[in-house]
């Protein structure tokens, strides 16, 4: 049996992941640790874990590996705590909010010889993982270009506070595209032109929308929008969409569209019900057969780092309204 603790619920997923964790067999969440207790013991109860207070106790317990579900600038320390007691990590995105702290959390777990993962679903969306595999089969020939979005709801809390989040809806919903577009091309991010402010919600403290052009080896040229654009009264928390330009045709995907409607008279709004395939199912089973082959997950810490240095160059760009290398 692989044990599993959850270090913070402040960030939404965490909740996810411990009802995935229960669905995976021969994983379990054996405990939890958050520096809000009250948070960490009512979210313990819910899953049927032990709730531990102290952290150093939480990772001196038998637990093999650990899910980091903390507010974005806490992540480094966890995850130089958690490695530095021979742990396996799987970190929420953005791995982290600059570069060097990314490349620290990298080096700590290279040194240590633990697994370092960036929580990545999109890597487990089967949509996605088909268009991957038929550009790597020359369906579309050359890749030329791709236009993306990644809307969603505004999470509120601690995601408009820049010192919490480390930016707004620029970074949170730029590095899924770029770890999948990385991902499924085999190729860098080279250039980055951003625009971003608040069209949505003025005054919230970080950005809720950010429009990019990208630039990938080859000439690949990318088209992105990141925002919190979704009113609370919208059917879901938002998509992954992508149409992707080759040589030989174009593929469109909607990453999330195992979905029925539902007409909730109780609520007073139509509801989006996902069906089907849960990738977040997907970064469980592959954490935990990462721990067991004592390797580093699917999308690694430098899949991490990667995608942070395409945000922290569309902050740099959307500040000196210039492109800018990745």
């Amino acid at each position: 049996m692989i044990k599993l603790g959850i270090m913070s619920f402040a960030h939404m997923h965490a909740y996810s992941y411990a009802a995935s964790i229960a669905q995976v067999d021969g994983v379990e969440l054996a405990s939890v640790w958050d520096d809000d207790p009250a948070r960490g013991m009512a979210a313990a109860e819910q899953n049927g874990a032990a709730f531990i207070a102290d952290q150093a106790a939480f990772l001196k317990s038998d637990i093999d590996g650990v899910i980091i579900c903390s507010e974005n600038v806490k992540h480094r320390a966890m995850v130089e705590a958690a490695a530095r007691a021979k742990k396996w990590i799987l970190c929420e995105k953005p791995l982290a909010t600059t570069i060097e702290d990314a490349q620290a959390m990298i080096d700590v777990c290279k040194k240590e010889g633990v697994g370092l993962g960036t929580a990545f679903p999109c890597r487990h969306v089967p949509p996605l993982v088909a268009v991957k595999d038929e550009i790597a089969d020359g369906k579309y020939g050359a890749i030329y270009a791709a236009t993306c979005t990644n809307n969603g709801s505004y999470p509120g809390g601690w995601f408009a506070d820049e010192a919490l989040s480390g930016g707004g809806a620029t970074m949170d919903h730029t590095v899924h595209v770029a770890d999948v577009l990385r991902w499924m091309l085999g190729k860098e991010f080279t250039h980055v032109y951003c625009e971003n402010g608040n069209l949505v919600r003025p005054g919230i403290g970080t950005d809720d929308f950010g429009s990019l052009h990208l630039e990938m080896e080859g000439g690949i040229k990318i088209s992105h929008v990141a925002s919190w654009n979704r009113a609370k009264s919208f059917p879901t928390w938002g998509d992954v969409t992508m149409e992707i330009i080759g040589e030989k045709g174009v593929v469109t995907v909607d990453a999330f569209n195992q979905k029925i409607d539902l007409y909730n008279d109780d609520a007073m709004r139509t509801q989006w019900v996902g069906w089907g395939d849960n990738c977040d199912i997907g970064l469980v089973r592959d954490l935990a057969d990462a721990i067991r082959e004592r390797r580093d997950p699917a999308a690694t810490g430098v899949d991490g780092l990667r995608a942070v240095e395409v945000t922290v160059a569309a902050y740099r760009s959307a500040k000196s309204k210039q492109r800018v290398a990745v």
